[in-house]
Order: C-alpha cells, then structure tokens, then sequence
C-alpha cells in the first residue's frame, strides 16, 4: 500500500535507519555518547523520536556506525532535511497541545489504523453535521468550534488517498444508535458509513447488543502502525480526563492489536455492515430507505 511521506514518517524512517545501523555496529548508546560528547539522553531521544538530529549531528555520527558511503550519507542527510519540513497541523502550534499535534501525524502518515470505538462515530468517519452536533455537545466556544471542525475535515483528507491507509474499525452498537444531531442527522450518518465500508481500503464492523461483555468495554482506543520497524506501533487511549498518546512501547501496543482482534472476532461479521446499519434505519422516523424495506421484508419472511 502507498504511504504518504510526513515529516513524521520520515523522522520514523531515520530513527529506524539509526538504531538498526548502531546495533549492526556492536555499540551501545552509551558508547555513542561517550565518542561524541553527548549525552547519554541526547541518544535516546533521537532514537526514540523524543528529538529530531540536526544534518551536522548526522554527518559526525554515521562514520562511527561504518556508514561512509556517500550516497548513503547524503540520503539520511536528505530524509534529515525532510523531517524538518512544516506540515499542515503545525499551523496550530500554540492552539493544541504537543500530543495532538503528534496524533495528527501519526494519522496522516500510518499505513494502518485500527480503530475501536463505543460511544460515537470515529472522527474520520464523521458526517459534517454530526461533527457539529458532537462539538455543540463540548463546547459554547463559536471559535474553538469552527477550528475543530476544519482540523476534522483536514483530517479526513487521508480518506481520499487512492491506494490506503488500511483502516479497520470497530464500533459497538451503542454508538450508532444514539442519535447525535437528531434523526436526520444520524441518518446520514449512518448511510455515510454504508458508503465508506464498500471501499477497498476500509472496513468497519460492529459490535452487537448480543455480544455482551467484551474487552472493547475498558475504553476506545486507536493503534497507529509503520512499516520502519518490527512491531513500530503508535497507540492512543481515550480517557474521560484526557487522551493518552502511547509510543515507543511495542509491547503495550502489542497488547492492544490483540484487543483489537478479539473485537473483530465479536463483530459481525465484516460484510453485515450494510444488513446491520438497515435494520437501525428501519427503526427511525420518517421515510425508509428501499435498502431498509427489503431488510424489513426479509425480516418477516
């Protein structure tokens, strides 16, 4: 699938490119300080993506992982360069906190997201008019509303792109029956997830009423995943209090996939997205779709 290259996803690629060459080296991170006058700190953060190398840095380093090929000098020096660049979130520095900022690249540069959510629609998937309705729900702030909206919808471009990100979602039930914005607005909403789940790069199931427990019910989460690495997971768990950008912990992440896969297993199955929707759709006001009145009739046969 097709990638589309971040300052974020190259900063992933350089810092991969770095531990992997230092290992093959045989040193540690403390020997890297120690033969140049760093700190042991200033290692770990470059490496763990905490801090962003600056060329000259990169240039005194690779001789001492053996890196002296030109070429290869000059493209790490390149992707260096490239994760230095602005990209669109950093418009709204100073406007959301640093951990936002990092969750927007990570979305926009994953080559897969696995999404699970009880409550609402995820963010990507939303309608403008639920989108709205939600925001109402948090806030009496006019301004701070129009800007959430319009990082939404920016958001949402990474829909668009031709060939991926895979994405999967699971959400509970719960979520699409609440009617956030009214029946009309959730009707939309509703057939716009029909519509999103018959494309080639996204699937979305749902966790039925029937399932009872499940482990989906501790909180919604979100799992970021890059190819640079074994197991190079990013993770966000979502918290009443606030949100929890996890990183550089494969084993947590890990923890979650598997979650995640469990919920799948739960869900119906993956080509019910549209039966099940309809049969939400038969239940609301007002005119039926004809989807919903041949799910109706099948239903009394």
């Amino acid at each position: 699938m097709a990638q589309v290259e971040t300052p974020i996803t190259q900063q992933r690629r350089l810092r991969a490119a770095l531990k992997r060459a230092r290992e093959q080296s045989g040193m540690t991170q403390k020997d890297v300080a120690v033969l140049l006058d760093w700190s042991p700190s200033k290692v770990i953060r470059i490496e763990t993506g905490a801090a962003i190398i600056s060329t000259s840095d990169l240039q005194a380093l690779l001789p001492h992982y053996g890196i002296t090929d030109r070429e290869r000098i000059n493209e790490l020096v390149e992707v260096a360069r490239a994760s230095r660049k602005q990209a669109w979130w950093d418009e709204y520095r100073g406007v959301y906190d640093q951990q936002f900022l990092t969750f927007l690249g990570y979305e926009a540069s994953t080559i897969r997201l696995r999404s699970y959510q009880a409550l609402l629609i995820p963010g990507l998937l939303q309608t403008p008019g639920y989108t709205s309705a939600i925001l109402r729900a948090y806030t009496d702030d006019e301004e701070s509303m129009v800007r959430d909206a319009q990082v939404r919808a920016r958001r949402q471009r990474v829909l668009e792109q031709g060939a991926g990100p895979e994405m999967f979602f699971v959400l509970d039930e719960a979520a699409l029956h609440r009617w956030v914005g009214g029946a009309s607005v959730m009707r939309e909403q509703l057939l716009w997830l029909v519509e999103l789940g018959k494309r080639p790069n996204i699937e979305i199931q749902v966790v039925p009423f029937s399932a009872g427990a499940h482990p989906g019910m501790r909180g919604a989460f979100t799992i970021f995943e890059f190819p640079f690495e074994d197991e190079d997971f990013a993770l966000l768990l979502e918290h009443p209090d606030g949100d929890v950008l996890i990183q550089n912990k494969p084993d947590i992440a890990s923890t979650y996939v598997e979650t995640f896969f469990d919920l799948e297993a739960v869900a119906a199955p993956k080509g019910d997205l549209e039966e099940v929707i309809h049969r939400i759709l038969e239940t609301f006001p007002g005119p039926k779709t004809a989807r919903a009145d041949k799910v109706s009739a099948k239903a009394q046969d």
